[in-house]
């Protein structure tokens, strides 16, 4: 599993890949993504600043799509809940999708291991990771708690209006 910077030539790729993600979400009956969110301008932004990466398998092939959210993440502003430690020396990972294609395979498993090591061990200046996902999302939560993370909280109408997520947090140890 490689994790490669996106270029605005990867932008096809991309959305493509995040419209399968709304598909899949739409088809387990999941309302995460259905509307204007992710959209093309939020992906631009991404590889404008460095934060849209690309998922690849051992052989190469484009399996999956993220992204890594410098601080500050002002989704994050009105949290209904408590960080496990007040920093501005965080990520955050965003708009993670695996293309239907590869679906079963262990990529999402592997891309968060491969993220969580490339941040603890690159990243010295991280002290924390923080995710979020919609509250009927329970594939997404089962991963993010699988690889460690702690609930911290809720947020409310950030993405949509009527719409809840979850939100995680992971010490470092930087």
């Amino acid at each position: 599993m490689q994790i490669k910077q996106a270029k605005m030539d990867d932008l096809n790729q991309i959305m493509e890949i995040l419209r399968d993600g709304r598909n899949q979400l739409a088809e387990q009956g999941i309302d995460q993504w259905q509307g204007d969110y992710p959209n093309e301008e939020h992906i631009k932004e991404d590889i404008e600043k460095g934060f849209a990466y690309l998922v690849q398998s051992q052989d190469d092939e484009t399996v999956g799509a993220l992204s890594i959210v410098e601080a500050p993440d002002h989704s994050y502003d009105e949290l209904n809940g408590d960080w496990l430690i007040d920093t501005d020396r965080y990520v955050v990972i965003h708009r993670v999708a695996i293309h239907s294609n590869h679906a079963g395979k262990g990529y999402a498993s592997a891309l968060f291991t491969s993220v969580i090591d490339y941040i603890k061990n690159n990243r010295k200046d991280i002290k924390t990771i923080r995710i979020d996902t919609h509250e009927d999302n329970k594939i997404m939560q089962h991963l993010i708690d699988k690889n460690g993370f702690t609930k911290v909280g809720e947020l409310h109408g950030v993405y949509r209006p009527e719409e809840n997520s979850y939100v995680y947090a992971l010490l470092t140890g930087n």
